[in-house]
């Protein structure tokens, strides 16, 4: 059985901090999380490698560094309430539940929605909230949100996830074509202006529903 909290204590100092990652909040969550639990058994061996690694419903968890850097990059604070677009796994969530006061994730596949919110059970988080349906609609329910992140790449940023976030409040996510380049933005909420900047350069799934791309049919 491999010492999992090495791993997990290695994976935080070469693959976060070593990049310059270096927020206590967000190292601490890191620490705390077990990605060994958000993968399948067999590979809970890979969980803390620099990698994506693939999950049910044909998707992925993100590479952790990518978790960090968007996380670091909508400046989430103890306190703040977040929305994230795309839970997949739910472990960004579970990252996110460590930092911020409320988390409202959405996922549009009903086996990975039912999947995230049983692993949040499991391990107590209860900061957490799990909930299926068309992310780029946002959670209206909840809103405005301190800060909002997606995990899938959109043709723009949805109308409706600026309409959600509060004042001063940032919006991280992917731009972009499925399949060509895309970049990270960043939009923070200024009144009725949105101050948008781009970040790097990402490779992210497509954000599929009514304000974002429309489902490939086979």
């Amino acid at each position: 059985m491999p010492d999992f909290g090495a791993l997990r204590e290695r994976m935080v100092a070469q693959q976060i901090a070593g990049r310059g990652l270096v927020g206590a909040a967000l190292l601490g969550a890191f620490r705390e999380v077990p990605r060994e639990l958000f993968v399948a058994p067999d590979l809970a061996g890979e969980a803390y490698e620099d990698r994506p690694l693939p999950i049910e419903a044909g998707q992925t968890i993100s590479q952790p560094y990518i978790v960090a850097f968007m996380i670091d990059a909508a400046r989430v604070r103890p306190g703040q309430r977040v929305l994230e677009i795309g839970a997949g796994s739910g472990y960004a969530a579970a990252i996110l539940g460590r930092i911020a006061a409320e988390v409202v994730a959405i996922e549009r596949h009903g086996e990975l929605a039912r999947l995230a919110a049983e692993r949040m059970e499991r391990l107590g988080y209860d900061n957490v909230r799990i909930v299926e349906g068309d992310g780029t609609l946002g959670f209206a329910a909840g809103a405005p949100y301190d800060a909002i992140l997606a995990a899938a790449a959109g043709r723009d940023v949805p109308e409706a996830l600026l309409d959600q976030l509060a004042d001063g409040g940032v919006l991280v996510m992917p731009v972009g074509a499925p399949g060509g380049a895309q970049r990270l933005v960043r939009v923070r909420r200024r009144g009725e202006r949105f101050d948008r900047e781009e970040l790097e350069a990402v490779r992210f799934v497509p954000l599929i529903g009514e304000q974002g791309w429309p489902e490939q049919r086979s």
